[in-house]
């Protein structure tokens, strides 16, 4: 009996393997894992892993970036540069602003912008306007790069922010002029509350590492959406 299964199951195999061959059947590119990511591309379980593909193809990164639809993010690719002696920075682009605006531009590792993207136009304002009735028009930060360790601490590995792979974001600026404010709003029971609790839950499927006000006191006024990690979320 035992043979018998693994016989019907290894014709199961060839059977699939032929149809896909054949194009009877397809994978939608948003679930296929070695299809090229696009901006448009619906979210799937598959796409975090395909933007932790993109950390080492540059070429790739960019092709993604270029495949937002007008509007969808001004930014300017970079050279390779060290802004800080010890802190070199490869594969990163200033992002200016797009559908939202920021407080300020900032330079950010490739993939954390294509990251950025994807959350903004499919967990951000989508939870905007189910808990709002608004859309987010601007973005409050405290930055992207900086050359230091975690927590500043000396024998500390070397933070997110000394490659431009993690964002940290304060606020959020609606349509109707109001301001939610990770600082002053979380852990609320009204809709303020809800939409940032969504938000921080929306970003888990995409960035890497996505830290709030429950990890500790550090994060207590912004959430840090860092690259490094698979939904590592708290």
């Amino acid at each position: 009996m035992k043979g018998f299964w693994s016989t019907a199951f290894l014709l199961l195999l060839i059977a699939v393997g032929v149809a896909f061959d054949k194009g009877v059947w397809t994978i939608p590119r948003e679930w296929n894992p070695f299809a090229p990511l696009t901006v448009s591309d619906p979210l799937t379980p598959v796409t975090q892993w395909k933007l932790d593909r993109l950390k080492g193809d540059r070429e790739a990164c960019r092709a993604v970036l270029a495949s937002a639809p007008p509007g969808t993010l001004n930014y300017a690719p970079l050279a390779d540069y060290t802004p800080v002696a010890g802190c070199p920075l490869d594969n990163v682009v200033r992002v200016r602003g797009g559908e939202v605006g920021f407080n300020a531009s900032f330079v950010a590792s490739c993939p954390l912008a294509v990251a950025w993207v994807l959350f903004e136009r499919y967990r951000l304002q989508p939870a905007a306007e189910a808990h709002l009735g608004a859309r987010v028009v601007a973005v409050q930060h405290y930055g992207s790069f900086a050359c230091r360790n975690i927590y500043n601490r000396k024998n500390a590995p070397r933070s997110e922010h000394a490659t431009a792979e993690a964002l940290d974001v304060a606020a959020f600026r609606l349509t109707d002029g109001r301001r939610i404010s990770v600082l002053d709003d979380w852990g609320g029971d009204d809709a303020a509350g809800e939409f940032l609790r969504e938000a921080q839950s929306g970003a888990c499927g995409l960035f890497g590492t996505v830290l709030g006000p429950e990890y500790n006191a550090a994060h207590a006024n912004h959430f840090h959406f860092g690259m490094r990690g698979m939904s590592f979320c708290r």
